[in-house]
């Protein structure tokens, strides 16, 4: 069933008008297990940085130095550096996922790699794609390296994935890499979607949740099910562990069109208002914009005439800040983080058609809690 967007008149009241407010809060984890969210990020990454540098070492000159920059391990001068590699979300579910099966996590660790390098390959591309010149606090390939390296490593990267996958030589891993392959191409999908709803005057709730699907939700649902694949569950488990990501990743999503708006640059690691500068239908806008009332309508004419302005490039703070109040005024800000809420809650229900020890459950809650409650 479709989760509509507010009715027109006065949203109810979320967080305020300024940038770096801590996003959507969810009630507490049902669980008396204590679980170390950062704790459980840096297993993911620690088990699975050392094979994801193997991986990249393989790449032929210049690719694996660009690669090594873009993961944060070398500057753009090619010293070592101890760059922020992002969240290790998905390393965390993969090798947590495995645990579900009852095998060691570092069963799961080619799944996380695998997973890491698609990951990062779509990166790669979309920073070129959308001209991003930022990400994670420093200038991306495309504006070190040039376009041409950026897509070179973007598809090197995409081949290693099935590469360190199919290597393994099991039936797992060959079931492992065809639930992969489709969340790549549910990937690739989602960003076409995306760029072309950037030309569309008009795009419905509904469209934007199948574009976030896809382009997020596919690739965090291969994440939760591959190590339980490589550990030997059935399909039956690998798709409800599927679920729980996939709704997981609407809900992360969510957040982060949240925070591409209203999200404090410092923490972001990308510019104010970025989301809007790119003119993206993000669900903030497409539910503000589907509210009706004064503020919606008045969202609607001006993105209207910036879609026809040749100048939006230099346009001052003040006038997107001013399109960022419309859109809180119309609901979109408070519709998102309810929806944020909501696909959490989905997620979590997902769980129960698995059988997997407490420990583990509790672990997957409170990867699920940490998603809906951050600032970057």
């Amino acid at each position: 069933m479709a989760h509509h967007p507010p009715a027109a008149g006065r949203p109810r009241t979320f967080g305020t008008a300024t940038r770096g407010e801590t996003v959507p809060t969810v009630p507490p984890a049902s669980t008396e297990t204590a679980v170390d969210v950062t704790a459980l990020l840096e297993r993911g990454r620690n088990l699975a940085t050392p094979v994801l540098r193997a991986a990249v070492d393989r790449l032929a000159p210049p690719m694996d130095t660009v690669a090594a920059y873009h993961f944060g391990w070398i500057d753009a001068a090619g010293n070592p550096a101890d760059g922020d590699g992002g969240k290790a979300v998905r390393p965390a579910l993969a090798v947590l996922s495995a645990e579900v099966t009852g095998a060691a996590p570092e069963t799961g660790v080619p799944g996380a790699v695998a997973v890491e390098l698609v990951h990062n390959f779509s990166l790669l591309h979309d920073d070129l794609m959308d001209g991003d010149e930022q990400r994670r606090h420093r200038d991306t390939v495309w504006k070190v390296h040039g376009p041409a390296q950026a897509i070179l490593v973007g598809d090197a990267l995409f081949a290693l994935a099935n590469e360190v996958l199919l290597e393994l030589g099991t039936v797992e891993a060959g079931r492992a890499t065809r639930r992969l392959t489709c969340a790549t191409r549910a990937l690739i999908d989602g960003q076409a979607q995306d760029i072309s709803y950037e030309h569309r005057e008009s795009v419905s709730v509904e469209e934007c949740l199948e574009m976030e699907g896809n382009k997020t939700g596919a690739l965090l649902a291969c994440a939760s099910s591959i190590g339980a694949v490589l550990g030997g569950a059935d399909d039956a488990t690998a798709d409800a562990l599927e679920r729980y990501g996939y709704h997981l990743g609407l809900a992360f999503q969510a957040v982060d069109d949240l925070l591409g708006i209203w999200g404090d640059p410092d923490a972001t690691g990308k510019q104010t208002w970025s989301d809007l500068r790119q003119r993206k239908k993000s669900l903030p806008v497409v539910a503000a914009l589907a509210a009706g009332g004064p503020a919606s309508e008045r969202l609607g004419e001006i993105l209207a005439a910036d879609a026809k302005s040749s100048d939006f490039e230099n346009f001052s703070e003040e006038e997107f800040a001013a399109r960022a109040a419309l859109i809180e005024e119309a609901g979109g800000r408070e519709w998102t983080a309810e929806e944020a809420r909501r696909q959490h809650t989905i997620a979590i229900s997902a769980l129960d058609a698995v059988g997997m020890p407490d420990r583990v459950r509790a672990a997957f809650t409170a990867l699920a809690d940490f998603v809906v409650v951050r600032k970057r």
